[in-house]
């Protein structure tokens, strides 16, 4: 049955409520990280291959958002994000251009594209700033290699759409503390020094 409503925020600043049948990856005890961390770098790029990136070590974490927001952008069921520090992703080629586009929170959101062929590459985020890039998993070359260790805002997603029973699920945002491990916390505390702003943990 449904559990007590959690009332979270997620990366835009929004507060949500959370409720929902409880999904059975989402005992800590069996929680791990399901991104392959062997042999970084890994590398990326756009379809017209002007822009190539690498990403130097693992992503803090990996999110399928299946909002209405993302199924719009993508124009299909999901979005598929690498969460990251931005100095861990450098640009070995081209000039991805920042594109200003809407996002459900009001504060939109900033989608960096290859100026040529258009594709996104990665998104910033109100919430983190420039601080944290969400790498679009399909622009990697082998995006076999981060598979997603949490599907969001499942309220929403399509109905031929058939989650793992091994991977947590939420109905909407969630609490970061309950589900990154503790390495990847650490990681995004030293993103955001004292006095600098920072996306919520709780």
């Amino acid at each position: 049955g449904e559990g007590p409503s959690i009332y979270i925020t997620d990366p835009e600043g929004n507060t949500v409520e959370l409720k929902g049948p409880p999904h059975e990856a989402d005992d800590p005890a069996i929680r791990e990280s399901t991104t392959i961390d062997d042999a970084y770098p890994l590398d990326g790029g756009c379809t017209c291959r002007n822009v190539r990136y690498r990403i130097t070590t693992k992503p803090l974490f990996v999110h399928c958002c299946h909002c209405r927001w993302c199924q719009r952008e993508t124009g299909t069921a999901f979005a598929l994000n690498a969460l990251i520090e931005s100095d861990r992703v450098q640009v070995q080629r081209g000039a991805p251009v920042t594109v200003d586009t809407p996002s459900n929170s009001g504060r939109g959101q900033k989608i960096v594209r290859c100026p040529d062929c258009h594709v996104a590459l990665w998104s910033h985020y109100a919430g983190a700033g420039d601080a944290l890039k969400f790498v679009r998993v399909g622009t990697l070359d082998d995006p076999d290699r981060m598979p997603p260790d949490i599907h969001i805002f499942t309220a929403s997603k399509q109905p031929w759409v058939v989650l793992p029973p091994d991977t947590p699920a939420v109905p909407g945002y969630y609490d970061s503390k309950r589900y990154w491990l503790a390495e990847s916390l650490e990681r995004r505390r030293a993103a955001f020094p004292a006095g600098t702003p920072r996306p919520p943990v709780r």
